[in-house]
C-alpha cells in the first residue's frame, strides 16, 4: 500500500512540474539528475557481478550522491561568480561590438553593391559581343553567299567567254577562207 502512495505521489508532483514549467531547455542541474536516475535504473535492472551485493550497490549510491552534491556546489559558486561580474562593462563592450559588426556589415553591403555592378556591366559586355559576334556572323555569311554568286556569275560568262572566242576563231578562219576563195575567183 505504501508503494502505491508513493507512486500517486510521485506521479501527481511529476504532473504539477510539467505543468507548472514552461517549455523550455532543461537547466544543467535537471539534466544531471535525470542522467544519475537513468544510471540509477540501469544498474537496478542490468546488476552486474559486481553490484550485486547490497554493500556495493550502497557505496555506488553513496558515491553518486557525493557526486551530485559536488556538482550543485559547482553550479552555484557559478552562479554566484556570474552575478558577481559587471552587467555595464558587458553591455558596453557588447554595444561596442555590434557598431563593429553593423560597419562591417555596411562595408560588405557596398562591395556586394560593387561587385553586383561590376558582375552586370561584364554581363552587358558579354550580351554586346555575343550579338556583335552574331551580327558579324550574319554580315559574314552574306559576303559569302555574295561571293559565292559573283563566282557562278564569272563561271558562266567564262564559259560564255570561251564559246566566243571559239566562234571568233571559227568565223576567222570561215573569214580566211572565204577571202581565199574570193581571191581565186578574182584572179
Amino acid at each position: 500500500m505504501s508503494s502505491l502512495y508513493t507512486r500517486s505521489k510521485e506521479y501527481t508532483r511529476s504532473r504539477k512540474a510539467q505543468s507548472d514549467s514552461p517549455p523550455s531547455s532543461p537547466s544543467p542541474i535537471a539534466k544531471t539528475l535525470r542522467h544519475e536516475r537513468l544510471s540509477r535504473l540501469e544498474a537496478a535492472t542490468n546488476p552486474t557481478p559486481s553490484e550485486s551485493s547490497y554493500s556495493d550497490r550502497a557505496s555506488s549510491r553513496s558515491s553518486a550522491y557525493s557526486r551530485r552534491e559536488n556538482r550543485l556546489a559547482a553550479l552555484s559558486s557559478r552562479a554566484d561568480d556570474e552575478s558577481n561580474r559587471d552587467y555595464k562593462k558587458l553591455y558596453e563592450s557588447a554595444l561596442s561590438e555590434n557598431q563593429k559588426l553593423k560597419s562591417k556589415l555596411q562595408e560588405a553591403q557596398l562591395e556586394l553593391a560593387e561587385i553586383k555592378a561590376k558582375l552586370e556591366k561584364a554581363a552587358q559586355q558579354k550580351q554586346e559581343k555575343t550579338s556583335d559576334r552574331s551580327s558579324m556572323l550574319e554580315m559574314e555569311k552574306r559576303e559569302k553567299r555574295a561571293l559565292e554568286r559573283k563566282l557562278s556569275e564569272m563561271e558562266e560568262e567564262m564559259k560564255i567567254l570561251t564559246e566566243l572566242k571559239s566562234d571568233n576563231q571559227r568565223l576567222k578562219d570561215e573569214n580566211g577562207a572565204l577571202i581565199r576563195v574570193i581571191s581565186k575567183l578574182s584572179k
